[in-house]
């Protein structure tokens, strides 16, 4: 599995990468054919609470999943992705049982 983290408007910390990186290695417990994710973080408008977009993107064998959260911190947004995520990839998974 590939991880590309990008942030946009500001440089992302050592620590926020590492942070990153265990949250998505829980995904790879929940679905090994995942062939790549893309991380985009980004600050909206610098001056308003609310202003870190979390945009992940998994790619599996046939598919893409996408989750999107606005939140105060990065950290939070991201953990609230890979909930979501982890969600559509065991919907993911019972689809390609039943096929």
């Amino acid at each position: 599995m590939a991880l590309k983290v990008q942030s946009i408007h500001f440089n992302a910390t050592e620590k926020l990468h590492a942070f990153i990186e265990k949250k998505v290695g829980k995904l790879e417990k929940n679905y090994e054919n995942i062939i790549n994710i893309e991380v985009n973080l980004r600050v909206v408008k610098p001056e308003t609470a609310k202003n870190k977009e979390t945009v992940i993107h998994v790619y599996v064998p046939g598919g893409e999943l996408h989750a999107e959260k606005v939140c105060d911190t990065f950290e939070e947004g991201v953990d609230l992705c890979i909930d979501v995520l982890q969600r559509q990839l065991e919907k993911y998974k019972e689809k390609q049982r039943d096929k």
